[in-house]
């Protein structure tokens, strides 16, 4: 395939919409990038003292990258194909040679292993022309947005972060961010409506034919081009769909859009709807019947305490102003804060008593986003998952409580696995948290709610921490700070210990009152208390 030039300057576009991979950044497999996945892969597996051959894991993770590729050609043949969630990806694809407590622990880590492999596999280049592109449409005020198809978006993210270009891009929207996958039309009517200009005034570009032009023509993309890379001359099957101009790199982009700019008036802006997300979660696996026991921890109040973190918050409302602000509308960060504080007050009314946990989308879209626009709330549903990390983060800043380090060297000496099992609305600020204060390769993983969709007390989450250990629950411990949470959770999944500390959320007289009913069997003041706790179980076992 040569280029396709058009024969006239192509209409100036409302807004720019880009793929990823192809487009902004080209991609080159490591010679030895799987070799190194693998050791990574091997390391948090030995981190939650599950031993595996290396070997071995090279192999389920390399048919599991074959398997995912014929996956995503026979996904483009479909007319609005949802994405693979994380859990999918990495249980069903991943890991599915694994044994059972290998597979349940790095599903439980999906979305932290799906980061580090993307950068650890492949190498991530910037593209000949991008950053002259990008100037060019913010010199003349045109939004550019991110469509892409991404088992990890936030690695995405990241990359960009440390090109320096994270902020170029008004909105951005991954394929496991939002649900659905190109060439689903909704994940490009979405961007529309989040950068607020109609398709059909949008320049969208891609690199595939099955996946970028046939989404393009089926959202009404007004102009839909292909910057070519490895796979634009290799389509898995026939394309009926051809691109309106075809640039061996970005650089023809950026020429074509200044020709658009000097010969043609700028296009009219207006919103399209948007499409909400579609959500998929793999189940839990069942418990694998050990004699091992485990130590299961609650965060928030027990390895750590919480204090205000106002500076970090003000960041986060300054997010928010960038990314919903407009000149006839702007949004003051304080003013973004407050109404965090009433989307927090909706979503509580909202909840009542129910155990499932609330969605990103919901958090952002439902509740904060509300009674905003369209086009705002359409920035809301791309960017809600990056959102709850930040707000996860801003909430509060994190102090390791005292002794918990020992207590957790405690049981690594015991050959008892940590696992963390959290109530939370985000799973990957508490892992930040922990990793802050050092404790990353003394946990062998984090069972949290947002992740698998349910709060404790219901016991299916800690029954997946029992999974992820192998551990067998009368034997197991569970370390928290809620009776009602914590105990009543860990009673309901049948754990034997369970140890509620003092000092954190609940007040002592419901800890007292929970160690009298039998809900708790031990109260301790800090961690120490908890190791000397675990030293005595093992003085006691020796005859």
């Amino acid at each position: 395939m040569t280029e396709n030039l058009p024969l006239a300057p192509l209409p100036t576009p409302g807004a720019l919409l880009l793929d990823f991979g192809g487009v902004i950044i080209t991609t080159a497999k490591r010679p030895t990038g799987l070799d190194v996945a693998a050791a990574h892969v091997t390391a948090l597996l030995e981190r939650g003292l599950i031993t595996l051959p290396v070997e071995r894991v090279r192999a389920s993770l390399e048919a599991g990258l074959a398997a995912l590729t014929h996956w995503k050609h026979a996904s483009s043949r479909r007319p609005e194909p949802r994405e693979l969630s994380h859990r999918e990806i990495v249980g069903d694809f991943l890991a599915a040679d694994l044994p059972a407590d290998a597979r349940a622990l790095l599903v439980a880590e999906a979305g932290e292993l799906l980061d580090a492999l993307q950068t650890l596999i492949t190498d991530h280049h910037l593209r000949p022309g991008v950053r002259r592109l990008l100037d060019t449409a913010a010199s003349h005020g045109i939004p550019v947005g991110i469509v892409s198809n991404a088992h990890s978006g936030r690695s995405h993210r990241r990359i960009l972060a440390g090109l320096g270009l994270y902020d170029a891009f008004a909105v951005q929207v991954y394929s496991d961010e939002v649900g659905m996958r190109k060439p689903h039309p909704g994940i490009l009517t979405l961007a529309a409506a989040g950068v607020g200009v109609a398709p059909a005034d949008c320049w969208y570009v891609g690199d595939t034919l099955d996946r970028d032009v046939v989404a393009g023509r089926r959202a009404g993309i007004g102009t839909v081009l292909i910057t070519r890379d490895k796979h634009t001359d290799h389509p898995p099957f026939a394309v009926a769909h051809t691109a309106d101009a075809t640039y061996d790199t970005p650089e023809g982009l950026a020429d074509a859009l200044a020709a658009s700019l000097a010969a043609w008036p700028a296009a009219g802006e207006t919103a399209d709807a948007g499409a909400s997300a579609v959500r998929g979660a793999a189940p839990a696996s069942a418990p694998r019947p050990s004699p091992r026991g485990a130590l299961l921890v609650d965060h928030g109040g027990v390895i750590s305490l919480s204090h205000k973190n106002p500076e970090e918050m003000m960041r986060l409302g300054e997010r928010l102003s960038f990314l919903l602000s407009t000149p006839a509308s702007p949004l003051d960060p304080g003013d973004a804060c407050l109404a965090i504080a009433t989307a927090r007050e909706r979503r509580a009314a909202a909840k009542g008593d129910s155990l499932a946990e609330t969605s990103p989308h919901e958090f952002w879209v439902e509740h904060f986003g509300r009674d905003l626009d369209e086009r705002s709330r359409a920035v809301l549903a791309a960017e809600a998952t990056d959102l709850m990390h930040r707000y996860g983060r801003a909430k509060s800043r994190r102090v390791l409580r005292d002794g918990v380090r020992e207590a957790f060297e405690e049981c690594r000496a015991q050959g008892m696995p940590v696992v963390v099992v959290s109530n939370t609305l985000s799973g990957r600020a508490v892992r930040d948290a922990c990793r802050d204060h050092g404790l990353a390769d003394l946990i062998g993983a984090y069972v949290c709610s947002d992740e698998v969709g349910v709060r404790k007390p219901d016991a299916a989450i800690v029954r997946e921490a029992l999974a992820i250990a192998g551990a067998d629950p009368a034997a197991t411990w569970f370390y928290g700070d809620k009776p009602h949470a914590d105990a009543a959770g860990a009673l309901a999944a049948g754990i034997g210990r369970r140890v509620i500390v003092r000092g954190g959320a609940v007040a002592d007289a419901p800890i007292d009152e929970a160690l009298r009913s039998g809900l708790a069997t031990d109260v301790v003041d800090d961690a120490t208390g908890l190791t000397a706790l675990l030293r005595d179980a093992v003085s006691l076992s020796i005859p």
